[in-house]
């Protein structure tokens, strides 16, 4: 009991011992921060003038360019609505392919339970 308490009080004093110095020491005021330099303003670039679309063309050359691009423009329309109506009627023929087929596949497993079930069944009655 007595080494137990005189190991005890000698790691206390030692502990205290080290940890003196820690203790003393004052804390120094934090340190003033240095300013930061002011950022350079961000210029906005000057927007360049509008021009005119077509500064060359008259009006005359304008109002027949502007045509044919109309007329171009039409054409395109019905190509493209040509093209869907053949589109169309190719879904509508798949449509009508695909439930033929399901049709088909139908039938074929109604074949097929009938199949089975007389030979796990066979009927009682034979003619």
């Amino acid at each position: 009991m007595n080494k137990k308490l005189i190991f005890g009080l000698t790691i206390i004093i030692f502990s205290l011992f080290f940890i003196q110095p820690v203790f003393s020491q004052e804390p120094q005021p934090p340190r003033i921060p240095e300013p930061s330099p002011e950022p350079k303003p961000i210029k906005i670039p000057d927007p360049e003038p509008i021009r005119e679309p077509f500064p060359e063309e008259s009006d005359t050359a304008k109002i027949q360019r502007l045509t044919e691009e109309n007329i171009k423009l039409r054409e395109e329309n019905f190509v493209l609505q040509v093209q869907i109506t053949e589109l169309n009627k190719i879904i509508e023929n798949l449509h009508a392919i695909t439930m033929e087929q399901i049709k088909v596949i139908m039938e074929l497993v109604t074949q097929l339970r009938e199949a089975v079930f007389e030979e796990l069944f066979p009927s009682t009655v034979n003619l």
